[in-house]
């Protein structure tokens, strides 16, 4: 019965910048200065934590539920309960990419102590919010990072960026109204629909090719990227070209035929792929 307690997650929901955010939490839900690892999820787009449930409750286990495991929705990407408005005081454009990566960094000032060492994973535009919070917030104690479909570069050069990179960057404040539906649909149609666009959008297009100053910048921090293969947000010449590029980066290609949106059926599959990668990071 004790580990059925700790399997279940506690969700939380708060005002971060001033925007509605969903707190998914396995493990400890609140932290002090005993907890010396936290593994945070930065989502994809939609920002929705609940399709990362079966992926972090995997972390979690595998990890002989050592570690707390959460995940921090974007800002406005959730339904709050009917006591809360979506936004109480509303940060310059905290809906947008930029406000997005202050979200979070004010979500960890606010929320983990500073002492704590960070396990961050990213998933699509995820990864792109992570190495931007690292890069603005140096002092960040991050143990690892995994960068999982990373989409970090010429994106609106891709083949589902062509398309959706214009309309995402426009609609991105008309959003919440439709996520409010969709959350009162049944799981098997909120599925497709949410395949649909986590398969997976952006804030905002980021057209620029990979720089090599903030390449090389987190070459030497122990980061983890993991291309798909048949990914048509991050096409696998991206992959080619980064590697070529950047040799002693640690690039690695799917070959488990796993897609984009792979929280939809293949989170358990992805965290054990994880756990693995990254054990002797904690052990040591």
């Amino acid at each position: 019965m004790a580990t059925e307690r700790r399997d279940e997650p506690q969700t939380d929901f708060m005002y971060c910048s001033g925007a509605a955010t969903e707190v998914l939490k396995f493990g400890s839900c609140q932290l002090r200065s005993g907890h010396k690892v936290l593994f945070l999820i930065i989502p994809g787009n939609p920002g929705v934590v609940g399709f990362y449930k079966t992926f972090m409750q995997t972390l979690h286990m595998m990890f002989g539920y050592q570690y707390p495991v959460w995940a921090a929705s974007h800002a406005g990407h959730c339904v709050p309960p009917t006591s809360m408005d979506m936004v109480d005081a509303e940060e310059d454009d905290v809906f947008g990419l930029n406000g997005q990566i202050e979200h979070k960094l004010a979500f960890l000032r606010t929320h983990v102590p500073r002492e704590t060492s960070l396990v961050l994973v990213g998933h699509s535009i995820g990864c792109y919010i992570i190495l931007e919070m690292m890069k603005r917030n140096p002092e960040l104690k991050v143990l690892k990072a995994v960068m999982l479909f990373p989409t970090i570069e010429r994106m609106a050069q891709t083949p589902q960026g062509k398309v959706m990179t214009p309309v995402l960057c426009y609609m991105r404040y008309v959003a919440y109204l439709p996520l409010f539906l969709v959350s009162l649909l049944p799981d098997t149609i909120k599925a497709g629909l949410i395949k649909l666009v986590l398969e997976d959008g952006t804030f905002s297009p980021l057209s620029r090719g990979h720089s090599s100053e903030k390449i090389q910048f987190f070459q030497s921090l122990g980061i983890i990227f993991y291309y798909g293969a048949t990914d048509h947000w991050c096409p696998i010449q991206y992959y080619h070209d980064i590697k070529r590029d950047f040799p002693h980066g640690d690039f690695r290609l799917c070959e488990n035929g796993f897609r984009h949106a792979f929280v939809l059926d293949a989170g358990r599959d992805v965290a054990k792929m994880v756990v693995e990668w990254i054990r002797g990071d904690l052990t040591t």
